[in-house]
């Protein structure tokens, strides 16, 4: 039966971020309710914030009830353009605002709609520490010290000669490395390591620019330094699911993937083949809150926990919270730690984070609102500048 509330407007923002922009977005209602969502992603961003308002426009006159007709209706219909990019964004980002809708109009939170919390106090790993200096080994001792200090027990970092992520650019273009590049790798690991004790496990970041051979050899010399590892990213890019099957069966660290598999369909493969440890889906990519909690279903059957991955704005911050509440098999979500000033004044009161936690309450809702003023107040950047992914 038709709830009789329809859907009017669906607005968009592109707003900075620290590295790249965020495309945060806000759906509105015929009886008042506003639900938002985000669909940050990069480097496009510009194509992301134009599918949003493109697929914001096809929902006019919609039920915002039918959650997953909706979900499915945008998939099939699109589904011209493939299965991932600006299109998974958007249809992220409008899940998302819908379920936060939802919860408003019952009363509930998010998590209590998806089927009551496991836990409402989710445990973070610290990203993004590592935004001063040289690179140097005291650089990253240093700053790896502040992440213990804030009451983190876990972070990430990639330790590899990836400054500049633009294929060609500080890569070499057979994403092999140097002897020198090999041991400022571990070199960096170590002076981390010694930084935050042996009880903070270290997640290790390839961003999936190291050829196989590398891979192997790498994560091996992490091994043999006595390395904490709570895992080792994207040992192979996604679209090579055996290759990243092989790479695990043949070393001793933890593998997780996921923030570049888009939706179910994708996570099936890495998961028939057991090529993964740990999954790390990213909610403004594999298509909002209802397809995170089908993917962690499915792994829940694999038996592997989950760990979002969320470098992005303050919105997937609390909505990756409020699915990984719901879950058994949630393990830690990343969350950036020096992020731009404004993160917490774009929202009607500040993201709950203490020691290295993040909070939920039992607000309706996402329980976060937008402040539109100060979205318009922190313009998305859209002239090339050096370090910014736009």
């Amino acid at each position: 039966m038709a709830s009789g509330s329809k859907i009017e407007a669906v607005k968009c923002w592109l707003v900075e971020g620290l590295k790249y922009n965020w495309v945060l977005v806000k759906v509105f209602t015929s009886d008042g309710i506003t639900g938002v969502g985000e669909a940050t992603n990069w480097p496009g961003s510009p194509l992301i914030e134009a599918a949003c308002r493109f697929v914001g426009s096809l929902l006019v006159g919609e039920d915002p009830t039918r959650i997953d007709y909706i979900w499915t209706k945008l998939y099939k219909d699109m589904h011209w353009l493939g299965q991932a990019g600006p299109l998974l964004s958007a249809i992220s980002a409008i899940d998302t605002a819908l379920w936060d809708i939802a919860g408003k109009r019952a009363g509930l939170p998010v998590y209590q709609m998806l089927g009551g919390a496991y836990i409402k106090d989710i445990q973070l790993y610290a990203n993004y520490w590592f935004t001063q200096g040289a690179g140097t080994e005291q650089d990253y001792y240093d700053q790896a010290k502040h992440v213990i200090k804030a009451g983190f027990t876990a972070c990430k970092l990639d330790p590899f000669a990836h400054t500049d992520y633009r294929y060609g650019t500080d890569l070499r273009t057979n994403f092999s490395l140097t002897e020198m590049q090999k041991r400022t790798a571990i070199d960096r690991l170590l002076a981390v390591s010694s930084a935050v004790g042996t009880d903070c496990p270290i997640a290790v970041e390839t961003h999936a620019m190291l050829n196989g051979p590398t891979a192997i050899e790498m994560a091996r010399r992490i091994e043999a330094a006595e390395i904490n590892c709570m895992w080792y990213e994207e040992p192979a890019a996604p679209e090579f699911p055996d290759a990243i099957a092989d790479i695990r069966e043949k070393i001793s660290l933890p593998v997780c993937v996921g923030e570049r598999l888009h939706s179910r369909f994708m996570f099936r493969g890495i998961l028939d083949r057991r090529a993964a440890d740990i999954i790390m889906p990213d909610i403004t990519r594999c298509g909002g809150i209802s397809e995170m909690r089908k993917i962690a279903t499915m792994a829940e059957a694999y038996n592997v926990p989950v760990a979002p991955h969320n470098p992005n704005g303050p919105i997937s911050t609390v909505a990756s919270a409020h699915v990984m509440a719901s879950i058994p098999n949630f393990f830690r979500q990343e969350f950036i730690v020096q992020d731009v000033s404004w993160r917490d004044s774009v929202l009607d009161r500040p993201l709950a984070v203490s020691g290295g936690y993040f909070h939920l309450d039992d607000t309706p809702g996402l329980g976060y609102d937008l402040n539109e003023a100060q979205l318009e107040a922190h313009p998305g950047v859209t002239v090339p500048r050096p370090g910014f992914y736009i």
